[in-house]
C-alpha cells in the first residue's frame, strides 16, 4: 500500500494574523474520503542562547492556551518570504537583547504535523555579544539564565514542556559533543 492522500477541495474556514485554517476534503489511499483540517503557519524559529559560563538564555512567558508560565527558548515565527536565519538573527536582539558571533543551524522539526504545517527552525547561538531587549509590545518576557546541564535535567524532569525548546536543546546537546 501506497502511503499517500490527495487533495480532493479546500476551504479557508479562519484567516487571522498568524495562522490560517483550512478544511480539505482528501481521498485515502485505498480511495475512501476523509475531512482534514490543516493549520497553515508560516514557519518559525528557536535559538538556544548559550554564554560564555555556560549557561542558556531561556525566556519565561505566559501562554495563553495552556494558561501557565512556560519557559522556552527565544523564538518567533516567520514574517512572510523572511529566511530563518535572518528571523533568528532578529529574534535574539528582540527577546533577549543577544548577537550571536557564531550561529550554527541545528535543522528543522515539524511543531505538530497531525494538523499544522508549522516547520521549526533550530540554531544554536554561541560568542554573545549581549545588549538591551526590545521584545513585541504584546511581548511580555522574564529572562533567566540556567546552565546547560541544569537545562537538560530540567526537561527530563519534566518542567520544560515547550516541544522547541527540548528539541533545540536535545540537538545542541549533541552538537556540542560531537564538536
Amino acid at each position: 500500500m501506497e502511503l499517500w492522500e490527495k487533495k480532493v477541495e479546500s476551504s479557508t474556514i479562519y484567516d487571522g494574523a498568524i495562522i490560517r485554517v483550512e478544511l480539505d476534503q482528501a481521498e485515502l489511499p485505498n480511495g475512501t474520503l476523509t475531512r482534514r483540517e490543516v493549520v497553515r503557519h508560516p514557519g518559525g524559529v528557536a535559538i538556544l542562547p548559550l554564554d560564555a559560563q555556560g549557561r542558556v538564555i531561556t525566556v519565561r512567558q505566559f501562554r495563553y492556551p495552556f494558561y501557565t508560565v512556560v519557559t522556552e527558548l527565544p523564538a518567533g515565527k516567520l514574517d512572510p518570504g523572511e529566511d530563518h536565519r535572518d528571523a533568528a538573527v532578529r529574534e535574539l536582539s528582540e527577546e533577549v537583547g543577544a548577537t550571536a558571533g557564531e550561529l550554527i543551524y541545528l535543522g528543522s522539526m515539524y511543531a505538530s504535523p497531525g494538523f499544522c504545517d508549522e516547520e521549526l527552525h533550530m540554531y544554536l547561538a554561541l560568542d554573545l555579544t549581549e545588549g538591551p531587549c526590545h521584545p513585541d509590545p504584546d511581548e511580555f518576557l522574564e529572562v533567566e539564565r540556567v546552565p546547560f546541564d541544569g537545562l537538560v535535567d530540567r526537561i527530563m524532569k519534566n518542567e520544560v514542556r515547550d516541544g522547541k525548546t527540548i528539541a533545540a536543546v536535545l540537538r545542541a546537546k549533541e552538537y556540542l559533543a560531537r564538536r
